[in-house]
């Protein structure tokens, strides 16, 4: 049997995270916030790059903040949202790639099972 990584989330926060990306808006709202960096978005500008906008925007952003890949910040008047959670966007990929191939007759090209 194959263990896990340090950087392999858990099977349930790697579900809850899943969860909360499976909607093409959450994801959406999530990749946007990945492509503005840091330094994130108002919620006006995030809701003019994605589309997503009022009581849904938030509702999305309410989701992805509670499994930690987005935070808000209040500045000023304005809320700021930002994808924080890059290491952990990397180790749900990882935890999907990490046994690529290890059950596969056939060699996968260019996967570390393979």
């Amino acid at each position: 049997m194959k263990t896990d990584s340090p950087h392999t989330p858990p099977l349930t926060l790697a579900a809850a995270s899943f969860a909360a990306l499976g909607s093409e808006q959450r994801l959406s709202v999530l990749r946007t916030l990945v492509r503005a960096g840091p330094e994130g978005l108002s919620i006006g500008a995030l809701g003019d790059r994605t589309g997503v906008t009022g009581s849904t925007l938030t509702h999305h952003l309410k989701l992805l903040a509670a499994t930690g890949l987005v935070k808000q910040e209040r500045q000023g008047r304005s809320t700021i949202c930002a994808a924080v959670a890059y290491d952990e966007i990397q180790a749900l990929a990882h935890f999907l790639m990490t046994e690529c191939c290890a059950d596969a007759q056939t060699p996968c090209e260019g996967h570390p099972h393979g």
